[in-house]
């Protein structure tokens, strides 16, 4: 028999569906990560969701841990022998395009300004604005995040520049595609930089101070993958002294400490790493499919779908079925 702890917010739909795909036999447990202790971990042979890592590495029956986020920061050193690892790629798309798209528009439309003025009951018009149709945008980081985004702005009108790790294939979507080696070459060129990368060793500070050197003074910055990711002492210089402006759902450290300048600063866009998560319900209905058709997968022992390279912290194989 297997025991499957689900700690997502799954509703009645959602527990069907997973009940379905783990058989009469299977046991579910449906607990808010932070019930979860360690006795409860050393009995689970699936887990949907994410716990503490130290608490997975006392999982030692554990089979599948299915993460209900993309990324995978902390999970691979504690996972047990054994244990395959697979996480929700594909369920944020959506959400967090969208996300990033308001923040974009927000951010060349002034709108922030005109927030900031409201408050302060001043009527006051700001001056000139940009546009999505013909700026140039770098999207770095391709997976279904900056993809989703990329789809959108170049709908919009947008010239796009991909930069992907690997993999040559260029998307209809994109005009331009480059390796993350050549990413200086079209750091240049950007009027809007948004970025989407998981939290790896290869990407902490990609973005250093010398990179945000070679962005366009008033340029914009969009960043929803990982704070770790941007050199942010680096950046609030430039905000500050270049007018670029920036759109950040993710922070390094999180929260953002409430003495850090970044939050007084004007054209410093801070939302507090929620453009994902449940927020938007389909969000969670495409999680529960992907977890559903996995726990599928374990009870057949076939290939996972989203498995996870333990050496690289990315998806194996992105175009598995």
């Amino acid at each position: 028999m297997l025991k499957i702890l689900v700690t997502p917010p799954v509703t009645a739909e959602h527990k069907q569906l997973l009940e379905a795909a783990g058989g009469p036999e299977a046991e579910f447990i449906y607990k808010n990560a932070d019930e979860v202790d360690a006795a409860l971990m050393q009995e689970v042979d699936i887990l949907f969701g994410n716990v503490a890592p130290a608490l997975v590495a006392e999982a030692k029956k554990l089979r599948l841990l299915q993460l209900f986020s993309a990324g995978t920061d902390g999970y691979i050193p504690a996972l047990p022998e054994g244990c395959a690892l697979t996480n929700t790629t594909g369920a944020f798309g959506l959400a967090i395009s969208e996300h990033m798209l308001g923040m974009l528009l927000m951010l060349q439309k002034r709108l922030h300004q005109y927030r900031d003025n409201q408050n302060k009951h001043v009527w006051q018009d700001m001056g000139n604005v940009t546009s999505i149709e013909g700026a140039t945008i770098v999207v770095l980081g391709l997976g279904d995040i900056g993809g989703e985004f990329a789809r959108k702005v170049k709908a919009l009108g947008a010239y796009t520049i991909g930069v992907r790790r690997t993999d040559a294939n260029k998307p209809e979507y994109i005009d331009e595609l480059c390796l993350t080696q050549e990413l200086d070459h079209v750091l240049p060129r950007a009027d809007v930089l948004a970025m989407s990368l998981p939290g790896t060793p290869e990407t902490k500070h990609i973005l250093d101070a010398r990179r945000i050197a070679m962005l366009k003074n008033g340029a914009i910055l969009l960043n929803v993958g990982r704070g770790s990711a941007i050199d942010l002492d680096a950046l609030a210089d430039a905000i500050e002294r270049r007018g670029i402006r920036a759109g950040l759902d993710v922070t390094d450290p999180e929260p953002l400490p409430p003495e850090h300048r970044l939050w007084t600063l004007e054209h410093a866009l801070i939302t507090p790493h929620v453009s994902g998560y449940f927020h938007l319900p389909e969000t969670l209905n495409r999680m529960v499919c992907i977890a559903a058709e996995n726990i599928s997968r374990c009870r057949a022992g076939r290939p996972y779908l989203n498995a996870v390279n333990l050496e690289t912290g990315y998806r194996a194989n992105k175009y598995a079925k």
